[in-house]
């Protein structure tokens, strides 16, 4: 296909049509919250750690050798979902354990995959 074939040729306003889209926008804040979740799954490390942790709950010296990263390394992306409310953490002791935040996590994390296996 061309670009002319993508390219609207009409002068018509479908002004209702725009209204109520317009109607049921959503804010400029949650659009940017949204970019921002999104924006975690943009990154091939972050999406390991991700399915591993929808598989079992792990401490970052397992994902750490999982993953064949450095403990460092694990925790500044851990630090990344965190702040998004992507994992949760429970403490035992000295050792720290991460999982999904919450199933919403999963359903995405599982949408994406099954979008781009189609």
């Amino acid at each position: 296909m061309t670009k002319r074939e993508y390219a609207c040729d009409c002068d018509v306003l479908h002004e209702d049509t725009v209204n109520s889209v317009r109607e049921r926008m959503p804010s400029d804040e949650d659009v940017a919250k949204l970019a921002d979740f999104f924006k975690m799954f943009a990154d091939s490390t972050r999406v390991r750690i991700l399915w591993a942790l929808e598989c079992n709950e792990l401490c970052v010296c397992d994902l750490a050798v999982l993953l064949n990263m450095t403990k460092s390394a694990i925790s500044h992306q851990l630090k990344s979902l965190r702040l998004l409310n992507l994992v949760k953490y429970r403490r035992e002791g000295k050792t720290v354990f991460y999982t999904l935040a919450d199933d919403h996590v999963k359903s995405v994390l599982e949408q994406g995959f099954v979008h781009v296996n189609e």
